[in-house]
């Protein structure tokens, strides 16, 4: 990298930086294009070079975010430990990730940007749940007669639901919860 690139990647790590932070502290509809250019010390002409808008700089967030999940997710792949407790903990990143962020003031009322969030982290998702549930069909834990799109389809009608309890007292319990049905079912086999 030379000096531009180097100087230019680090005003975009300092814009999702600040963005990050005025997102948890006032949620998203409280934040304007100024305040992540103030917070961040980038100009709002660069802001507006580098990610286009207010939903660019929501996507770039949800990348940032999202790559720290992989990163433990594909972690879980290479461990010895049983399948399940790789899923189960895979799960667990996943909501705690969606957590740290979706439970800010305004997110889950912000439907136009908790949308942008929920497509952007879902398309990141759905590689690393392909590697999970390719090795779990491989080690015989995951039905091989299941086809790959309608497990996806399962959790992907779920995304909504874990959306709207985001902002709720008991969200991990609840997250756990569904996390215990979709691996054992309603029979806990």
């Amino acid at each position: 990298m030379n000096k531009f690139e180097i100087r230019t990647q680090t005003k975009k790590d300092a814009i999702v930086a600040a963005a990050l932070r005025l997102f948890q502290e006032k949620g998203f509809t409280h934040v304007s294009i100024k305040d992540i250019a103030a917070e961040s010390g980038v100009s709002s002409v660069s802001l507006y070079n580098y990610f286009g808008n207010k939903e660019g700089v929501v996507r770039e967030c949800a990348n940032v975010l999202m790559q720290n999940s992989v990163r433990k997710a594909k972690e879980l792949l290479g461990q010895n430990i049983g399948f399940k407790d790789k899923m189960l903990r895979a799960l667990e990143i996943c909501a705690d990730q969606d957590y740290q962020l979706l439970s800010s003031p305004g997110a889950v009322e912000d439907q136009v940007l908790s949308s942008l969030y929920n497509e952007n982290t879902n398309r990141i998702r759905v590689e690393i749940i392909q590697e999970f549930i390719g090795q779990g069909k491989s080690e015989g834990v995951i039905d091989a007669s299941v086809s790959m799109d309608t497990i996806l389809e399962l959790l992907c009608a779920i995304g909504p639901l874990q959306s709207s309890w985001a902002k709720t007292e008991n969200y991990k319990d609840k997250m756990a919860e569904l996390n215990r049905l979709l691996l054992f079912g309603l029979l806990g086999t």
